[in-house]
């Protein structure tokens, strides 16, 4: 079997890096755009089986482009996990996330979701 593909769009540097080791340790191939760089485009080249999305990214809003991913028909199926350090989660579960993550989370629980969005 294929490694599952992540790819992560995400404006904190640090949090790229971290997310990228981890997920690398747990058997992912892991793909990160740059912060503003277009996420349709990148779900679109890439076709990963997940997209790990931050809610605030530099000039752009996880929520207007998890909108603008479910109305598009070639992605509208692609797995989003939102994250944020505020909690929106009824606004990203009622926009179209398959999950949401409050920042600061364990890496356990990444996983945990991350293999439920993923099977789901």
């Amino acid at each position: 079997m294929s490694k599952r593909k992540i790819l992560l769009a995400e404006d904190d540097f640090t949090m790229v890096s971290l997310l990228t080791t981890l997920l690398k340790m747990e058997g992912y191939d892991v793909v990160s755009l740059n912060a503003d760089d277009d996420v349709l485009a990148g779900v679109r080249a890439h076709q990963p089986d997940a997209l790990i999305l931050d809610v605030h990214l530099f000039s752009q809003s996880g929520l207007d482009i998890l909108q603008k991913l479910r109305e598009a028909e070639d992605t509208s199926g692609v797995r989003v996990l939102m994250s944020s350090g505020a909690n929106v989660r009824e606004e990203c579960m009622n926009t179209g996330a398959d999950g949401f993550l409050l920042k600061p989370y364990m890496p356990d629980d990444l996983f945990k979701l991350l293999r439920q969005v993923i099977a789901a």
